[in-house]
């Protein structure tokens, strides 16, 4: 993600404040973070020595509830980006109607040269760090970039030891037997697959006759292809860090997943098989398919490659994958986006389930998690689409419009003097 992210943001939310015409004064408070916590912390290494990490925890607002966001595990992370992170889960979370604020929060690292032990060490260390910050009823971290279940896992149990009481619900995305939720890890990529399927009634897009492209092949890029493919869409290509793979009769995705199993150090780079063509990651986002889905980090789609691509609709499961700039020019082209508070919010409507379910100790089955989320996912992007063409703006003004007039709206109902 690149470092102007947050003006990325800012601009965004401007345009939706100005169309919805309110004025700076009444939504100045929404261009600052409440709280942005930077914490410095030793982490014994496995051979012994002591290394220093950096860490960050943004809370946005908290005016609609609890701060809500993931922590992510990253070289490149920096306060900036953990801002507009921050912001953008307050979007998501207002959007999709669940009452919680934006957070977010990560640590410099590369865990990919860390040990299980290092990693543990690490996250433990970093809760202790952040706790004055974080609780069930106050800010609940939640897996991304680097994270899963496991990392939750350890803080969820570091903060219960140090409250002297087992604290289920001050994370989401745990281990499922330690009060995690089923469906929480395919939640997002689920989501996307609902706005994909609303987006494409509304367009007349066929599934069976759809070719879809996949930028990011981590845990919500591959859940996105499954649930895709599964629906009847044809996905061609996908790629990971390494780069991509293409083939325009349909990729085989069993066996792609089949592979990266039983090869767990190889990427897709390393994968072959008939009629296969290896391409770069600024390839896979100019290849001539109807829907194109950025779904690795941020940045990806700039000022500088929006004219080249070819999709008549981008549906944006990664945070921040389009740039200001470049958000223009699609919308010039007459380019549909679905954009990511709205697209990849399926991983914080579960996780919502799953406070929920923890709060009452009162477990769903698969099914019905899946149905709730439907629910939701249909319903905010029939408001967002709504507003988009009775106001004639673009999605993504749209579901700002939507997020921003529920923040203001309940600051002001709370009594908060604009």
């Amino acid at each position: 993600m690149t470092t102007d992210a947050f003006s990325s943001m800012l601009k965004q939310l401007d345009k939706a404040a100005q169309s919805l015409g309110y004025s700076r004064e009444e939504y100045e408070f929404l261009r600052h973070p409440e709280k942005e916590l930077t914490v410095s912390f030793p982490v014994v290494m496995d051979d012994g020595s002591v290394r220093v990490f950096t860490g960050f925890r943004v809370q946005h607002n908290s005016h609609r509830g609890p701060y809500k966001g993931g922590v992510r595990f990253s070289p490149s992370i920096n306060r900036e980006e953990v801002k507009a992170l921050a912001a953008w889960m307050t979007w998501k979370c207002a959007v999709v109607n669940v009452p919680y604020g934006g957070a977010k929060g990560g640590v410099i690292c590369d865990p990919k040269e860390l040990s299980v032990g290092e990693l543990e060490r690490l996250t433990r260390r970093y809760t202790v760090a952040i706790m004055p910050l974080i609780g069930p009823d106050k800010d609940i971290p939640a897996p991304d970039i680097n994270t899963s279940a496991r990392e939750m896992g350890w803080i969820m149990d570091t903060f219960s030891v140090f409250k002297g009481n087992t604290t289920l619900g001050v994370v989401t995305g745990k281990p499922v037997g330690l009060g995690g939720s089923v469906g929480r890890r395919e939640a997002t990529g689920r989501g996307v697959l609902y706005t994909t399927l609303e987006v494409s009634k509304k367009l007349g897009i066929k599934p069976e006759e759809t070719s879809v492209a996949i930028q990011g092949y981590g845990n919500v890029g591959s859940v996105t292809a499954k649930v895709l493919a599964e629906s009847g869409f044809k996905v061609v290509a996908v790629s990971d860090i390494s780069g991509g793979i293409f083939n325009p009769e349909g990729l085989d995705l069993g066996s792609i997943n089949e592979f990266l199993a039983e090869n767990p150090k190889s990427t897709l780079k390393d994968y072959a098989a008939p009629n296969i063509s290896h391409i770069t990651n600024g390839e896979i986002l100019t290849l001539d398919v109807d829907i194109l889905i950025p779904a690795a980090t941020g940045g990806q789609i700039t000022e500088q490659n929006a004219n080249q691509i070819k999709a008549k609709v981008i549906v944006e499961a990664a945070n921040g994958p389009t740039t200001a700039e470049a958000d223009e020019i699609l919308e010039a082209r007459e380019i549909h986006v679905v954009p990511d508070i709205l697209a990849n919010a399926g991983g914080v409507v579960v996780s919502y389930f799953e406070w929920v379910q923890n709060l009452q100790s009162f477990f769903w089955n698969e099914q019905e998690v899946n149905e709730r989320l439907e629910q939701i996912m249909v319903r905010s992007f029939a408001n967002v689409w709504s507003v988009s063409k009775e106001k004639g703006v673009s999605m993504r003004n749209a579901a700002y419009m939507v997020a921003i007039d529920r923040v203001i709206s309940a600051a002001k109902t709370r009594g908060f003097n604009l």
